[in-house]
């Protein structure tokens, strides 16, 4: 695993388990307020505000959304599971944007299993699971689904986990992804998820965005 500079300046990880980086070579910080905040965390009106991430990984999404979380005085609950955490000697030498290093260091610090209080305001749980084993205990609004790609982990883009995620969202709750392959947009239909075709961020054509509707129908997008 080594740290990466992307198109806009921020950093990334390379994974050479999987190999890939955690975010796209156009732009970290790009992608995640693309993908998870403005098509995730500004469509939702909760608050308090309970989100769930696949994949804790540079922790990134994390810090993003505790960043307008702040400035919009939201109350977050944010839960994540992650197989494989990043050692800390490394995540403590990316650079993030100035103010906010200090939650960025306590983000990654919090134990795993265990609540930690980042700021009062924001509840953070990083579970150190596989999502096919983990049984969630809670519901959600907003779910950041950012595992690898379903060609480096095809076990976790298959009907069955979004059936799993489908049940832990509230009612009205939503699912963002980068990804767009048409398989999993189907994989999403089945399980019941109205799911929408989205603009992708840089390099990328489209992204998913998946809502689970009030009513028990759904509709194809």
């Amino acid at each position: 695993m080594e740290i990466r500079n992307t198109e806009d300046g921020s950093p990334t990880l390379w994974s050479e388990q999987y190999g890939e980086t955690y975010h796209s070579g156009f732009g970290a910080v790009t992608e995640s307020l693309h993908v998870f905040i403005e098509a995730g965390f500004n469509r939702t009106t909760a608050n308090p505000l309970h989100i769930f991430e696949m994949g804790f990984g540079s922790g990134l999404n994390a810090l993003l959304t505790f960043k307008f979380a702040s400035q919009k005085n939201i109350r977050v609950r944010y839960h994540a599971v992650e197989i494989y955490p990043v050692p800390f000697d490394i995540t403590s030498k990316m650079s993030v944007e100035k103010g906010l290093s200090d939650v960025f260091l306590k983000l990654h610090k919090a134990g795993w299993n265990e609540p930690s209080v980042i700021t009062p305001e924001f509840e953070l749980l990083k579970i150190k699971q596989n999502l096919l084993d983990w049984e969630p205990k809670d519901q959600y609004h907003l779910v950041y689904f950012d595992a690898f790609s379903p060609e480096s982990q095809p076990e976790l883009w298959t009907g069955d986990v979004f059936q799993k995620i489908y049940k832990m969202l509230y009612p009205g709750g939503i699912l963002t992804t980068y990804c767009a392959k048409g398989y999993v947009r189907r994989n999403m239909i089945a399980a019941g998820f109205r799911v929408e075709r989205l603009p992708g961020p840089p390099g990328k054509r489209e992204m998913l965005r998946a809502v689970k509707e009030s009513s028990s129908l759904t509709r194809d997008c």
